[in-house]
Protein backbone atom coordinates (compact mmCIF):
# COMPACT_ATOMS: atom_id res chain seq x y z
CA UNK A 1 0.00 0.00 0.00
CA UNK A 2 1.31 3.44 -0.92
CA UNK A 3 0.74 6.24 1.56
CA UNK A 4 0.45 9.48 -0.39
CA UNK A 5 0.96 13.17 0.14
CA UNK A 6 -0.47 15.02 -2.86
CA UNK A 7 0.83 18.54 -3.47
CA UNK A 8 -1.62 20.43 -5.66
CA UNK A 9 -4.56 18.12 -5.05
CA UNK A 10 -7.16 20.57 -6.40
CA UNK A 11 -5.49 20.86 -9.82
CA UNK A 12 -5.93 18.60 -12.81
CA UNK A 13 -3.19 16.09 -11.90
CA UNK A 14 -4.16 16.11 -8.23
CA UNK A 15 -7.80 15.35 -9.02
CA UNK A 16 -6.85 12.54 -11.37
CA UNK A 17 -4.48 11.10 -8.77
CA UNK A 18 -7.40 10.94 -6.37
CA UNK A 19 -9.43 9.22 -9.07
CA UNK A 20 -6.80 6.47 -9.13
CA UNK A 21 -6.99 6.26 -5.33
CA UNK A 22 -10.78 6.18 -5.45
CA UNK A 23 -10.66 3.26 -7.84
CA UNK A 24 -8.45 1.20 -5.50
CA UNK A 25 -8.98 2.25 -1.87
CA UNK A 26 -7.23 -0.89 -0.58
CA UNK A 27 -4.04 0.03 -2.44
CA UNK A 28 -3.58 3.64 -1.26
CA UNK A 29 -4.12 5.94 1.67
CA UNK A 30 -4.10 9.73 1.45
CA UNK A 31 -2.04 11.23 4.25
CA UNK A 32 -1.83 14.88 3.14
CA UNK A 33 -3.40 17.20 0.57
CA UNK A 34 -2.40 20.75 -0.42
CA UNK A 35 -3.66 23.58 -2.58
CA UNK A 36 -3.07 27.25 -3.24
CA UNK A 37 -6.49 28.70 -2.38
CA UNK A 38 -9.32 26.45 -3.68
CA UNK A 39 -10.58 25.42 -0.27
CA UNK A 40 -14.03 24.38 -1.50
CA UNK A 41 -12.54 21.63 -3.64
CA UNK A 42 -10.03 20.78 -0.92
CA UNK A 43 -12.81 20.51 1.66
CA UNK A 44 -14.61 17.94 -0.47
CA UNK A 45 -11.39 15.96 -0.84
CA UNK A 46 -10.76 16.06 2.91
CA UNK A 47 -14.30 14.88 3.58
CA UNK A 48 -13.84 11.91 1.22
CA UNK A 49 -10.24 10.87 1.87
CA UNK A 50 -9.72 12.03 5.49
CA UNK A 51 -6.03 12.98 5.37
CA UNK A 52 -4.09 13.63 8.57
CA UNK A 53 -2.93 17.00 7.28
CA UNK A 54 -3.72 19.60 4.65
CA UNK A 55 -2.05 22.83 3.65
CA UNK A 56 -3.31 25.97 1.92
CA UNK A 57 -0.77 28.51 0.65
CA UNK A 58 -3.19 31.44 1.08
CA UNK A 59 -3.20 32.19 4.81
CA UNK A 60 -6.68 33.72 4.92
CA UNK A 61 -8.14 30.74 3.07
CA UNK A 62 -6.26 28.37 5.38
CA UNK A 63 -7.82 30.04 8.42
CA UNK A 64 -11.26 29.86 6.81
CA UNK A 65 -10.85 26.15 6.06
CA UNK A 66 -9.57 25.45 9.59
CA UNK A 67 -12.68 27.01 11.13
CA UNK A 68 -14.91 25.06 8.77
CA UNK A 69 -13.24 21.73 9.53
CA UNK A 70 -13.20 22.37 13.26
CA UNK A 71 -16.88 23.27 13.31
CA UNK A 72 -17.73 20.00 11.58
CA UNK A 73 -15.56 17.81 13.78
CA UNK A 74 -12.72 16.97 11.36
CA UNK A 75 -9.36 16.19 12.92
CA UNK A 76 -7.30 17.11 9.84
CA UNK A 77 -4.49 19.51 10.75
CA UNK A 78 -4.34 22.68 8.64
CA UNK A 79 -1.01 24.26 7.69
CA UNK A 80 -0.26 27.24 5.48
CA UNK A 81 2.37 28.88 3.29
CA UNK A 82 5.28 27.18 1.58
CA UNK A 83 6.23 25.77 4.97
CA UNK A 84 2.93 23.91 4.94
CA UNK A 85 3.83 22.30 1.62
CA UNK A 86 7.14 21.15 3.10
CA UNK A 87 5.35 19.76 6.15
CA UNK A 88 2.98 17.81 3.90
CA UNK A 89 5.89 16.58 1.78
CA UNK A 90 7.86 15.26 4.75
CA UNK A 91 5.04 13.80 6.85
CA UNK A 92 6.28 10.72 8.73
CA UNK A 93 3.29 8.60 7.71
CA UNK A 94 3.85 9.27 3.99
CA UNK A 95 6.06 7.12 1.77
CA UNK A 96 5.31 8.74 -1.61
CA UNK A 97 5.01 12.40 -2.57
CA UNK A 98 2.92 13.26 -5.63
CA UNK A 99 4.44 16.52 -6.88
CA UNK A 100 1.59 18.16 -8.82
CA UNK A 101 2.18 21.81 -7.91
CA UNK A 102 2.63 23.89 -11.07
CA UNK A 103 5.87 25.84 -11.41
CA UNK A 104 9.04 26.50 -9.44
CA UNK A 105 7.11 26.28 -6.16
CA UNK A 106 7.27 22.50 -6.48
CA UNK A 107 11.06 22.30 -6.16
CA UNK A 108 11.61 22.95 -2.45
CA UNK A 109 9.02 20.46 -1.11
CA UNK A 110 10.36 17.78 -3.48
CA UNK A 111 13.90 18.47 -2.25
CA UNK A 112 12.85 18.07 1.38
CA UNK A 113 10.78 14.98 0.60
CA UNK A 114 13.82 13.31 -0.98
CA UNK A 115 15.95 14.33 2.01
CA UNK A 116 13.38 12.55 4.18
CA UNK A 117 13.46 9.36 2.13
CA UNK A 118 10.17 9.70 0.22
CA UNK A 119 9.62 8.27 -3.25
CA UNK A 120 8.67 11.02 -5.72
CA UNK A 121 5.84 10.67 -8.25
CA UNK A 122 6.62 13.77 -10.28
CA UNK A 123 4.26 15.72 -12.52
CA UNK A 124 6.05 19.03 -12.01
CA UNK A 125 8.47 19.68 -14.92
CA UNK A 126 9.91 22.79 -13.33
CA UNK A 127 11.38 20.87 -10.39
CA UNK A 128 13.92 19.18 -12.66
CA UNK A 129 14.28 22.09 -15.09
CA UNK A 130 15.35 24.40 -12.28
CA UNK A 131 16.85 21.91 -9.86
CA UNK A 132 17.62 18.68 -11.69
CA UNK A 133 21.35 19.03 -11.09
CA UNK A 134 20.79 18.78 -7.33
CA UNK A 135 17.63 16.64 -7.19
CA UNK A 136 18.80 13.69 -9.31
CA UNK A 137 22.10 13.13 -7.42
CA UNK A 138 20.12 13.38 -4.18
CA UNK A 139 17.64 10.77 -5.44
CA UNK A 140 20.56 8.40 -6.00
CA UNK A 141 22.18 9.24 -2.67
CA UNK A 142 19.01 8.64 -0.67
CA UNK A 143 18.04 5.51 -2.60
CA UNK A 144 14.48 6.68 -3.31
CA UNK A 145 12.48 6.24 -6.51
CA UNK A 146 11.77 8.95 -9.07
CA UNK A 147 8.47 7.98 -10.72
CA UNK A 148 7.61 10.22 -13.71
CA UNK A 149 3.96 11.17 -14.15
CA UNK A 150 4.29 13.43 -17.22
CA UNK A 151 2.77 11.36 -20.03
CA UNK A 152 5.84 11.79 -22.24
CA UNK A 153 8.34 10.84 -19.56
CA UNK A 154 6.18 7.99 -18.34
CA UNK A 155 6.15 6.67 -21.90
CA UNK A 156 9.96 6.89 -22.16
CA UNK A 157 10.33 5.26 -18.73
CA UNK A 158 8.05 2.39 -19.73
CA UNK A 159 9.87 1.87 -23.04
CA UNK A 160 13.21 1.70 -21.22
CA UNK A 161 12.15 -1.02 -18.80
CA UNK A 162 14.38 -4.01 -19.37
CA UNK A 163 16.70 -2.06 -21.65
CA UNK A 164 20.30 -1.07 -20.91
CA UNK A 165 20.69 2.70 -20.72
CA UNK A 166 23.95 2.37 -22.64
CA UNK A 167 21.91 1.10 -25.60
CA UNK A 168 19.72 4.22 -25.71
CA UNK A 169 20.62 6.42 -28.66
CA UNK A 170 17.81 9.00 -28.90
CA UNK A 171 14.61 10.05 -27.20
CA UNK A 172 11.70 11.32 -29.28
CA UNK A 173 9.28 13.40 -27.22
CA UNK A 174 5.94 13.73 -28.95
CA UNK A 175 3.91 16.95 -29.00
CA UNK A 176 0.36 17.63 -30.09
CA UNK A 177 1.57 20.88 -31.63
CA UNK A 178 -0.83 22.90 -29.48
CA UNK A 179 -3.51 25.25 -30.78
CA UNK A 180 -1.18 27.11 -33.15
CA UNK A 181 0.37 24.21 -35.04
CA UNK A 182 1.13 25.23 -38.62
CA UNK A 183 0.89 28.97 -38.00
CA UNK A 184 3.44 31.55 -39.14
CA UNK A 185 5.12 34.20 -37.00
CA UNK A 186 2.87 36.82 -38.57
CA UNK A 187 -0.22 34.86 -37.58
CA UNK A 188 1.01 34.53 -33.99
CA UNK A 189 1.03 38.33 -33.73
CA UNK A 190 -2.77 38.34 -33.68
CA UNK A 191 -3.75 35.29 -31.60
CA UNK A 192 -5.98 35.86 -28.57
CA UNK A 193 -5.90 34.44 -25.06
CA UNK A 194 -9.01 32.45 -25.89
CA UNK A 195 -7.22 30.97 -28.89
CA UNK A 196 -4.20 30.04 -26.78
CA UNK A 197 -6.33 28.35 -24.12
CA UNK A 198 -8.18 26.21 -26.66
CA UNK A 199 -5.95 23.13 -26.67
CA UNK A 200 -6.91 20.58 -29.33
CA UNK A 201 -6.20 17.45 -27.27
CA UNK A 202 -5.62 17.94 -23.55
CA UNK A 203 -7.64 19.58 -20.78
CA UNK A 204 -5.06 21.27 -18.54
CA UNK A 205 -4.65 24.27 -16.28
CA UNK A 206 -3.97 27.75 -17.65
CA UNK A 207 -0.20 27.84 -17.20
CA UNK A 208 0.44 24.45 -18.79
CA UNK A 209 -1.98 25.20 -21.63
CA UNK A 210 -0.17 28.44 -22.48
CA UNK A 211 3.16 26.61 -22.33
CA UNK A 212 1.72 24.21 -24.87
CA UNK A 213 0.68 27.07 -27.15
CA UNK A 214 4.22 28.54 -27.12
CA UNK A 215 5.73 25.01 -27.21
CA UNK A 216 7.73 25.91 -24.11
CA UNK A 217 6.25 22.80 -22.48
CA UNK A 218 8.35 20.75 -24.91
CA UNK A 219 11.41 22.81 -24.05
CA UNK A 220 10.87 22.07 -20.37
CA UNK A 221 10.30 18.39 -21.16
CA UNK A 222 13.59 18.20 -23.07
CA UNK A 223 15.50 19.36 -20.00
CA UNK A 224 13.42 17.13 -17.72
CA UNK A 225 14.17 14.09 -19.91
CA UNK A 226 17.88 14.97 -19.88
CA UNK A 227 17.88 14.73 -16.07
CA UNK A 228 15.59 11.74 -15.74
CA UNK A 229 17.31 9.53 -18.27
CA UNK A 230 20.88 10.82 -18.27
CA UNK A 231 20.99 11.73 -21.95
CA UNK A 232 22.27 14.88 -23.67
CA UNK A 233 19.64 17.36 -24.84
CA UNK A 234 21.18 17.02 -28.29
CA UNK A 235 20.00 13.41 -28.35
CA UNK A 236 16.40 14.41 -27.66
CA UNK A 237 14.02 15.29 -30.50
CA UNK A 238 10.58 16.88 -30.50
CA UNK A 239 8.16 15.11 -32.84
CA UNK A 240 4.82 16.80 -33.52
CA UNK A 241 2.12 14.12 -33.42
CA UNK A 242 -1.31 15.79 -33.46
CA UNK A 243 -3.30 12.67 -32.54
CA UNK A 244 -1.51 12.35 -29.15
CA UNK A 245 -1.74 8.55 -29.32
CA UNK A 246 2.00 7.84 -29.20
CA UNK A 247 3.15 9.50 -25.99
CA UNK A 248 6.87 9.26 -26.77
CA UNK A 249 9.42 7.00 -28.42
CA UNK A 250 12.99 5.85 -27.89
CA UNK A 251 15.56 4.80 -30.47
CA UNK A 252 18.11 2.16 -29.51
CA UNK A 253 21.63 1.92 -30.90
CA UNK A 254 20.62 -0.95 -33.21
CA UNK A 255 17.99 1.28 -34.85
CA UNK A 256 14.99 -0.20 -33.05
CA UNK A 257 12.29 2.34 -32.14
CA UNK A 258 10.04 1.59 -29.16
CA UNK A 259 6.86 3.53 -28.48
CA UNK A 260 4.13 3.66 -25.83
CA UNK A 261 0.58 4.17 -27.10
CA UNK A 262 -2.70 5.04 -25.43
CA UNK A 263 -5.65 7.38 -25.51
CA UNK A 264 -4.88 10.94 -24.38
CA UNK A 265 -5.33 10.65 -20.61
CA UNK A 266 -3.20 11.41 -17.58
CA UNK A 267 -4.85 8.68 -15.53
CA UNK A 268 -2.67 5.94 -17.02
CA UNK A 269 0.76 7.54 -16.35
CA UNK A 270 -0.38 8.40 -12.83
CA UNK A 271 -1.43 4.80 -12.29
CA UNK A 272 1.84 3.46 -13.75
CA UNK A 273 3.83 5.61 -11.32
CA UNK A 274 1.77 4.82 -8.22
CA UNK A 275 1.71 1.06 -8.78
CA UNK A 276 5.38 0.74 -9.78
CA UNK A 277 6.90 -1.86 -10.03
CA UNK A 278 3.53 -3.60 -10.41
CA UNK A 279 0.61 -2.75 -12.72
CA UNK A 280 -2.85 -1.68 -11.66
CA UNK A 281 -6.12 -2.52 -13.37
CA UNK A 282 -7.47 -0.58 -16.36
CA UNK A 283 -9.36 2.57 -15.40
CA UNK A 284 -9.53 4.54 -18.65
CA UNK A 285 -10.93 3.42 -21.97
CA UNK A 286 -8.35 1.16 -23.57
CA UNK A 287 -6.54 1.86 -26.82
CA UNK A 288 -8.18 0.20 -29.83
CA UNK A 289 -6.01 0.05 -32.99
CA UNK A 290 -9.16 -0.51 -35.06
CA UNK A 291 -10.78 2.73 -33.89
CA UNK A 292 -10.70 4.95 -37.00
CA UNK A 293 -10.12 8.04 -34.85
CA UNK A 294 -6.92 6.52 -33.45
CA UNK A 295 -5.47 4.61 -36.38
CA UNK A 296 -4.33 7.45 -38.67
CA UNK A 297 -1.09 8.56 -37.02
CA UNK A 298 0.97 11.41 -38.47
CA UNK A 299 4.29 13.03 -37.55
CA UNK A 300 5.84 16.43 -38.27
CA UNK A 301 9.03 18.26 -37.40
CA UNK A 302 8.82 20.93 -34.71
CA UNK A 303 9.14 24.36 -36.37
CA UNK A 304 11.65 26.09 -34.11
CA UNK A 305 11.71 29.11 -36.42
CA UNK A 306 8.12 29.82 -35.39
CA UNK A 307 8.24 28.41 -31.84
CA UNK A 308 11.60 29.83 -30.83
CA UNK A 309 11.38 28.97 -27.15
CA UNK A 310 12.10 25.32 -28.01
CA UNK A 311 15.52 26.24 -29.39
CA UNK A 312 16.18 28.44 -26.36
CA UNK A 313 15.44 25.46 -24.12
CA UNK A 314 17.97 23.36 -26.04
CA UNK A 315 20.58 26.05 -25.46
CA UNK A 316 19.67 26.36 -21.78
CA UNK A 317 19.95 22.59 -21.43
CA UNK A 318 23.40 22.61 -23.07
CA UNK A 319 24.66 25.36 -20.78
CA UNK A 320 23.07 23.90 -17.64
CA UNK A 321 23.76 25.44 -14.26
CA UNK A 322 21.37 28.27 -13.45
CA UNK A 323 20.45 29.05 -17.06
CA UNK A 324 17.41 26.69 -17.10
CA UNK A 325 16.34 28.17 -13.74
CA UNK A 326 16.36 31.70 -15.16
CA UNK A 327 14.59 30.62 -18.35
CA UNK A 328 11.88 28.89 -16.35
CA UNK A 329 11.39 31.81 -13.95
CA UNK A 330 11.07 34.32 -16.79
CA UNK A 331 8.58 32.05 -18.52
CA UNK A 332 6.44 31.73 -15.39
CA UNK A 333 6.34 35.51 -14.98
CA UNK A 334 5.55 36.04 -18.67
CA UNK A 335 2.79 33.43 -18.76
CA UNK A 336 1.19 34.95 -15.68
CA UNK A 337 1.31 38.38 -17.32
CA UNK A 338 -0.22 37.00 -20.51
CA UNK A 339 -3.02 35.26 -18.62
CA UNK A 340 -3.88 38.57 -16.93
CA UNK A 341 -3.81 40.57 -20.17
CA UNK A 342 -0.63 42.56 -19.51
CA UNK A 343 1.30 41.43 -22.60
CA UNK A 344 0.62 40.03 -26.06
CA UNK A 345 1.28 36.41 -26.97
CA UNK A 346 4.72 36.98 -28.46
CA UNK A 347 5.59 39.10 -25.43
CA UNK A 348 6.06 35.79 -23.58
CA UNK A 349 8.90 34.83 -25.90
CA UNK A 350 10.47 38.29 -25.82
CA UNK A 351 10.44 38.37 -22.01
CA UNK A 352 12.11 34.97 -21.69
CA UNK A 353 14.80 35.65 -24.29
CA UNK A 354 15.70 39.08 -22.89
CA UNK A 355 15.80 37.86 -19.29
CA UNK A 356 18.13 34.97 -20.12
CA UNK A 357 20.39 37.25 -22.18
CA UNK A 358 20.52 39.85 -19.42
CA UNK A 359 21.30 37.42 -16.60
CA UNK A 360 23.64 35.03 -18.40
CA UNK A 361 26.94 36.76 -17.51
CA UNK A 362 26.15 36.81 -13.78
CA UNK A 363 25.02 33.21 -13.37
CA UNK A 364 27.23 31.02 -15.56
CA UNK A 365 29.83 30.15 -12.92
CA UNK A 366 27.64 30.09 -9.81
CA UNK A 367 27.74 26.95 -7.66
CA UNK A 368 24.42 25.11 -7.53
CA UNK A 369 22.63 24.88 -4.20
CA UNK A 370 18.99 25.17 -3.24
CA UNK A 371 19.75 28.72 -2.10
CA UNK A 372 21.50 29.87 -5.30
CA UNK A 373 18.75 28.33 -7.41
CA UNK A 374 16.14 30.17 -5.35
CA UNK A 375 18.02 33.47 -5.67
CA UNK A 376 18.39 33.09 -9.43
CA UNK A 377 14.67 32.38 -9.67
CA UNK A 378 13.86 35.51 -7.63
CA UNK A 379 16.21 37.72 -9.63
CA UNK A 380 14.92 36.45 -12.98
CA UNK A 381 11.32 37.11 -11.99
CA UNK A 382 12.20 40.64 -10.90
CA UNK A 383 13.90 41.41 -14.21
CA UNK A 384 11.13 39.76 -16.23
CA UNK A 385 8.54 41.81 -14.35
CA UNK A 386 10.43 45.01 -15.25
CA UNK A 387 10.29 44.06 -18.91
CA UNK A 388 6.60 43.21 -18.64
CA UNK A 389 5.80 46.55 -17.01
CA UNK A 390 7.58 48.24 -19.89
CA UNK A 391 5.34 46.42 -22.38
CA UNK A 392 2.10 47.16 -20.55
Amino acid sequence: MRRLSILGSTGSIGKQTLEVVRNAPDDFTVEALTCDSDIDTLYGQIKEFKPKLCSVVNEAKAAELSKRLSAEGFSTEVCTGKEGNITAATLDSTDTLVGAIVGFAGLEPVYHAVMNGKDIALANKETLVAGGDIIMPLIKEKGVAMLPIDSEHSAIWQCLKGEKRADLERIMITASGGPFRGMTRAQLENVTLGDALHHPTWNMGGKITIDSSTMMNKGLEIIEAHHLFGISVDNIDVVVHPQSVIHSMIKMKDGSVLAQLGRPSMILPIEVALYYPERGTAIVEEFDPFDAALSNLTFERCDTEVFRLVELAYEAGRRGGLVPTVMNAANESAVRAYLTGKIAFLGIERTVFETVEKMMPSIENTALTLETIGQADTDARAYADELINGMS
